[in-house]
């Protein structure tokens, strides 16, 4: 290993992105502890549409967000929700999040998540290289579907930045699509057809597995609550959990969307919300579609995976406290209804977890300022998956003294340590995003 030495780096959190995180450090020579409250792969990890989604660059507050969204709240068929008991609590982090919604602030946030996302295939056939992890990555195709050209041209502008960064697509008519796949409601007449994609076949197994090897390459894992960072001097001494001091040189803190307590222990404010998802599992189905698909009208995801079809998607504002609502998953099959109209299955489970978003909708990665050893990796909203590995990477590499072959800068938490915006929906060490 080149760099700054052999370390021992306390993981806090063993979703996709803790796991990934702690696979590279052991790899690169450094000694791990992995600590999560409730095991590898159990919370939004497990949950996820399993796609490994390189074009989803795009964020949800894209152009006219403002204009389209209380059409939307009050649209039953539309699929954006909020619970409004919790709009109070809302209001400070939707002001700052809705202001990135115009096309310049766009552009900006998808090239920065476009270089967490772009090469996801690849990133997670590395990581699960010679492991009994790699089983579950699957290469294939990605479809949007649409109901016909004029739904797509009116997406212009995603496809747009999607081109920007290098995403190539096939444009099918309802009979190529007919013939790549029938599976489909006759009246979806229009398709985008992207290679170089994948999926999980089963997300929640594909993360154990990760931390499996992990354990096999000597990482601890601690299945415990972490309560506060040990420190002496601004430096990272170990972490508290369990009423216990583990003893560490750096922490990494990648607990998603329960990232913020922690995170201000470190000296962070970030504006991090749940952003609530759903997934239906369809079990033993009487057809599956060949590749994963998103289906624009609803978008949702339909991704194939073992013994099953789990359809994924919404976003809900609600807080994490609160249960999981009727009406998203209701809405879910009234789309699956539209878009598989034949399909037959023989049992069927329901999920609700929480999308860590912070009001930037850019991932917070990196060396945290005034406490050396500190490094954050959270905040990914619906792309967790998709760009764990990744992340996992970049923080093994700052860790490890290398430099990284990518512009970190953009996903500093520096630019959440600073406590009054310069202007709504801006902080003031802005520089760092871009």
């Amino acid at each position: 290993m080149t760099g700054t030495g052999a370390k021992h780096v306390g993981v806090i959190g063993a979703g996709i992105v803790g796991v990934a995180t702690a696979l590279w450090l052991l790899r690169d020579g450094h000694k791990v502890t992995l600590v999560d409250r409730a095991g590898p792969g159990e919370g939004t990890s497990y949950g996820n549409g399993g796609v490994l989604a390189s074009c989803a660059m795009v964020p949800v507050t894209g152009p006219g967000l403002i204009r389209k969204a209380p059409g939307m709240l009050f649209d039953p068929e539309q699929p954006l929700f909020l619970r409004w008991s919790y709009l109070p609590k809302l209001m400070p982090w939707l002001a700052r999040y809705l202001s990135n919604a115009n096309e310049a602030d766009t552009r900006r946030i998808a090239s920065a998540i476009a270089g967490i996302v772009g090469d996801s295939l690849s990133e997670h056939q590395s990581l699960s290289a010679d492991t009994p992890a790699a089983r579950y990555v699957v290469p294939s195709d990605y479809l949007y579907l649409y109901r016909d050209r004029a739904a797509f041209e009116a997406d212009a502008f995603a496809w747009d930045i999607r081109r920007t960064h290098g995403i190539t697509w096939e444009m099918m008519g309802a009979d190529a699509l007919r013939a790549f796949d029938p599976i489909f409601a006759r009246d979806i007449t229009c398709a985008v057809r992207m290679g170089d994609h994948g999926r999980i076949s089963d997300p929640g197994a594909y993360v154990k597995a990760l931390a499996a090897e992990a354990e096999r390459l000597g990482a601890q894992l601690v299945r415990a609550e972490v309560e506060d960072i040990a420190r002496d001097n601004g430096r990272v001494t170990g972490l508290r959990a369990g009423g216990e001091t583990i003893a560490c040189d750096a922490v990494v803190l990648a607990t998603g969307v329960w990232s913020g307590p922690l995170a201000k222990k470190m000296g962070l404010k970030v504006p991090l919300e749940s952003e609530r998802g759903y997934h239906i599992e369809l079990w033993e189905p009487s057809a599956m579609p060949k590749v994963p698909v998103m289906v624009a009208s609803g978008k949702f995801v339909a991704t194939p995976m073992e013994g099953r079809l789990r359809l994924a998607g919404v976003v809900e504002f609600g807080g994490t406290d609160a249960g999981p609502s009727r009406a998203p998953f209701d809405l879910l099959r009234r789309n699956l209804a539209r878009a598989l109209p034949d399909l037959r299955w023989a049992r069927e489970e329901e999920w609700m977890g929480h999308r860590p978003a912070p009001a930037d909708s850019i991932p917070v990665i990196g060396a945290v300022p005034g406490l050396a050893g500190a490094y954050t990796g959270f905040g990914h909203h619906h792309i967790g998956l998709t760009g764990g590995p990744r992340t996992g990477r970049l923080l093994a590499q700052m860790i490890s003294g290398r430099q990284p072959n990518l512009d970190v800068s953009v996903y500093a938490p520096s630019r959440f340590t600073r406590q009054t915006p310069a202007q709504p929906g801006r902080y003031s060490n802005q520089g760092d995003q871009r």
